[in-house]
């Protein structure tokens, strides 16, 4: 148990780091409506060219903002083969991921970097887990301060209006595809620092790292909404509850490894995770809605009869 209790620090820090990458997820998925598919590649973009800075010398701090414009870029590809050439969203961040991993592997000359803390300066390492914890909780909460601010703008309150129905944000005037594309390239920029921040967390960067980062990232998403959907009415708390999702994803994967269940299941284990939680409001509304209604017309008849 006390070996368990010792991994969850680990757990939540990671998770932290992820719930960092569901933020980015959230702004595509819920703001915008888009499901997007690049994640997988500007995951492994952001964690690429951190690498790649870090062990040319390059100070963490900028490496950390590069990889965040390279994670734009990534974005603002797929946003653009979306909203200018009509190729529908699923297929444009399809494209942009299979592109990038040759992207990925021509910048990093090879499929592995090493970044080890004790040969470069990095932000920090899963040596020191409280470290890294502070940072990356004070890292997602800033974040979490900007993203709040912005889409409180009337530049992001736009970004917000397409999303919840373009056909209207249209009528009143506002550039849509642009909307779309700078909220893309803002979410896969957000993502791609997560994944230069998991670089330097465990200590190496790999272009199959974002493999399987939406099914994370909309764990996430989907755990930390569906359990704080009633409490999560302002912006900020929504993005705040997106992160705890990412946290107790973490804190669950941690749990079922220390039960001994096979790792190779926890990718489907996480995909069921989400076709729950996804799933549920659905039968809710329908198949709850008419036993409930059933239940009522029963009380009505037997009154009567009473």
């Amino acid at each position: 148990m006390l070996d368990y209790l010792s991994s969850l620090p680990g757990a939540v820090t990671l998770g932290l780091i992820w719930a960092l990458m569901a933020i980015g997820v959230y702004i595509t998925y819920k703001i915008l409506d888009i499901p997007d598919l690049t994640v997988d590649g500007s995951f492994a973009t952001g964690g690429i060219v951190a690498a790649v800075l870090i062990t040319n010398g390059v100070h963490f701090s900028l490496a950390l903002l590069i990889a965040f414009l390279a994670g734009l870029l990534c974005g603002l590809v797929t946003g653009l083969l979306h909203a200018i050439f009509g190729i529908p969203s699923i297929l444009a961040g399809i494209l942009t991921q299979m592109a990038l991993w040759s992207v990925n592997l021509k910048i990093g000359g090879q499929s592995n970097i090493s970044i080890s803390f004790r040969s470069y300066d990095v932000l920090f390492s899963q040596v020191n887990v409280v470290d890294a914890l502070w940072k990356i909780a004070l890292g997602v909460a800033i974040i979490i301060g900007l993203l709040y601010l912005f889409f409180g703008t009337e530049l992001g309150a736009s970004i917000r209006a397409t999303g919840n129905n373009q056909m209207m944000a249209k009528a009143m005037g506002i550039n849509t595809k642009m909307n779309i594309v700078l909220g893309l390239a803002i979410s896969n920029g957000i993502v791609a620092l997560a994944g230069a921040l998991l670089a330097q967390y465990q200590g190496f960067a790999d272009i199959n790292m974002g493999r399987g980062a939406i099914v994370i990232g909309l764990c996430a998403v989907v755990i930390g909404t569906a359990l704080f959907s009633k409490i999560a009415k302002n912006f900020a708390v929504r993005l705040a509850t997106v992160a705890v999702g990412g946290v107790l994803y973490y804190v669950v994967f941690q749990t079922i490894v220390f039960l001994g269940v096979d790792t190779d299941l926890l990718k489907m284990l996480a995909a069921i995770i989400v076709a729950v939680f996804l799933g549920f409001p659905y039968l809710k509304r329908t198949y709850w809605a008419k036993f409930k209604k059933r239940l009522d017309d029963r009380k009505i008849l037997t009154t009567k009869e009473g």
